[in-house]
């Protein structure tokens, strides 16, 4: 990015567009303005450049969780190896751990400690409990913050000088994603499901930025997604690690019921 000139780039765009009425969704033939090709590129980076790559990720966050029927907030303790294992101990305003759970990229092992409970399901679970078609990859990225459902199908854009808005269509979402025009940090991402027989929306917003081992770490998440039912959680990261020798106990004892 930087031998790009970003600056630079962020300037031919308004250029481009300060002739046009920018209060409208700008939608350019690819052949005739150049800025779309700089806005791909600007893609491109996002999803290659810009990603923070790990081997190990470890962090203690504070969850805000609001649903149709209840409402609770607990802390929760991450551990993830990367492309391997995802492990999540959940514990209430007493440090009492309730739940754990254990996903690697094929099955989802959850044990509810106050139920004295186990269960087994495979990773399509991830979908069943937060309505997005998420795999194991997917929901590595949302947690460490790397950007999802990023397609190269750009379809519109707008800049309004501090914010570049791009509109790409995938195979599950259309995505409007809002990035800061300066450093280009995902701000905002809004997905709307493609099928029209389904009103499935999801926004996710990244804020508090702090940079840690050359690349920025959104420290405070809000996610948000509707369908038949509305869900929002709210992430604060209190403290996090990355690079450091992680273990991921689950020990189950003998007198847990498997559902």
């Amino acid at each position: 990015m930087a031998s790009c000139r970003p600056a630079k780039k962020v300037q031919k765009i308004e250029d481009a567009i300060s002739k046009i009425d920018t209060a409208q969704i700008i939608v350019v033939p690819e052949k005739k303005v150049d800025s779309l090709s700089i806005v791909k590129n600007i893609i491109s980076n996002l999803g290659k450049v810009q990603r923070i790559d790990f081997t190990t990720f470890a962090a203690k966050i504070k969850i805000d969780y609001e649903g149709n029927d209840e409402s609770d907030q607990f802390t929760a303790y991450l551990r993830i190896q990367k492309d391997s294992l995802i492990w999540v101990s959940l514990c209430g305003p007493l440090g009492i751990e309730g739940a754990r759970m254990m996903i690697d990229k094929k099955h989802v092992k959850l044990m509810n400690m106050l139920k004295k409970t186990v269960q087994y399901r495979n990773i399509s679970y991830l979908q069943e409990i937060t309505h997005v078609p998420l795999d194991f990859y997917g929901l590595q990225d949302m947690l460490i913050g790397n950007p999802v459902f990023i397609d190269s199908n750009i379809v519109s854009y707008r800049s309004t000088g501090s914010e570049l808005l791009v509109l790409m269509v995938g195979d599950f979402f259309k995505n409007l994603l809002t990035l800061n025009s300066n450093n280009f940090q995902m701000l905002h991402s809004k997905l709307d499901d493609t099928d029209p027989s389904r009103n499935r929306t999801c926004d996710i917003t990244y804020d508090d930025y702090e940079k840690v081992n050359g690349f920025y770490f959104s420290t405070t998440r809000k996610i948000s997604i509707a369908e038949q039912a509305k869900l929002d959680i709210g992430l604060q990261f209190k403290k996090y690690s990355f690079g450091e020798p992680q273990t991921f106990p689950f020990f189950i004892p003998k007198n847990y019921k498997v559902l």
